[in-house]
């Protein structure tokens, strides 16, 4: 059944656009998308942010294999590519490269979301604004980013063509994102502080498997090398102090990732990371702000996880919109 929510006429404290939605989600990944999805059948008028395009880390995913319906893998791009125009069927707004600098609560049931651009107003508020690459602050990385540096192999991994590659991370992104420049590049070689690999087996099997592929544990990356463009990654052996250079056409790397939160960390609390807590139902220390998805702590950066956390999210904000609507 759908729900009927009045949309009041609440004074705004800026010049706004659009009037007031029921729920404005910031961030269009698979957490942000599905929130919409369920939100916007629900009858509720939904808006979607994204500082980028929609999709999220997930959308650069050059296969998904362990998403379910989809026993032969799914191309990320075309899984979030679904979510959106699912999201659109039932009505939700979705606007791109519109970052929010700032959320603002005015009253009980109404915030007020600052944008690069412009001024929204919704009486709920999700934040879904995922992670991104984690930099290593080396020599070199800033200088050579975009002339054979990357974070995203799936965007630039078509570049390296017959050409040696090196990843640095060995974690389950390092050797999933590396599986895919090995389509093109004549070699690639992973380089991982720890002394082992917490990939998933499956992972570690393809990659070992690999006859143009090699593995080095416990080696410190220190610099990035080039000439105009990357030539080489200089990396220190953690147990016996040795230097070592690893020539390279290119590099990517693959080291974590850090929370996209700092526009409300006046509003949320979060881990030491900047990982923002929520209870069980997605609800922040902010009654009527939510948090899902890779932004938020004790999120296992799963899609499927998030996926659930929008859904949590936007079930909430059901009964939450009611509760408002019967004080009115």
């Amino acid at each position: 059944m759908l729900l009927d929510f009045k949309l009041g006429s609440e004074p705004a404290s800026t010049e706004v656009s659009g009037g007031i939605y029921d729920i404005v989600i910031i961030g269009g990944g698979p957490a942000g998308l599905t929130a919409a999805i369920y939100a916007a059948r629900d009858g509720m008028r939904v808006l979607v942010l994204d500082r980028e395009t929609t999709g999220g880390l997930a959308a650069t995913t050059e296969m998904i294999e362990n998403y379910p319906g989809f026993p032969e893998g799914v191309n990320g791009m075309e899984l979030m590519q679904r979510f959106r125009q699912q999201a659109g069927r039932f009505g939700a707004e979705i606007v791109e490269f519109e970052e929010v600098q700032s959320v603002k609560p005015i009253k009980r049931g109404l915030f007020e979301i600052h944008t690069d651009g412009d001024v929204h107003q919704g009486k709920t508020v999700v934040i879904a604004t995922g992670s991104r690459p984690k930099q290593l602050n080396l020599p070199g990385e800033n200088e050579y980013y975009g002339k054979g540096l990357s974070y995203c192999a799936t965007c630039d991994g078509p570049f390296f063509k017959d050409k040696d590659v090196v990843v640095i991370g060995a974690g389950n992104s390092g050797l999933q994102e590396g599986l895919q420049v090995l389509e093109y590049a004549k070699s690639v070689t992973f380089i991982e502080f720890l002394p082992f690999t917490r990939a998933e087996q499956i992972l570690q099997d393809r990659v070992k498997a690999h006859p143009k592929s090699k593995m080095f544990f416990n080696y410190r990356v220190t610099e990035i090398k080039g000439d105009k463009t990357v030539t080489g990654v200089v990396a220190v052996n953690r147990e016996t102090g040795e230097e070592k250079l690893f020539p390279t056409d290119g590099v990517f790397i693959y080291v974590g990732y850090s929370p996209y939160s700092n526009f409300v960390a006046d509003l949320v609390e979060r881990n030491k990371w900047g990982y923002i807590h929520t209870d069980h139902k997605m609800r922040t220390r902010t009654e009527g702000l939510y948090a899902i998805g890779d932004v938020r702590a004790d999120n296992p950066a799963q899609l499927t996880i998030s996926a659930g956390d929008g859904t949590k999210a936007a079930l909430d904000i059901r009964e939450y919109l009611l509760e408002l609507a019967a004080e009115a």
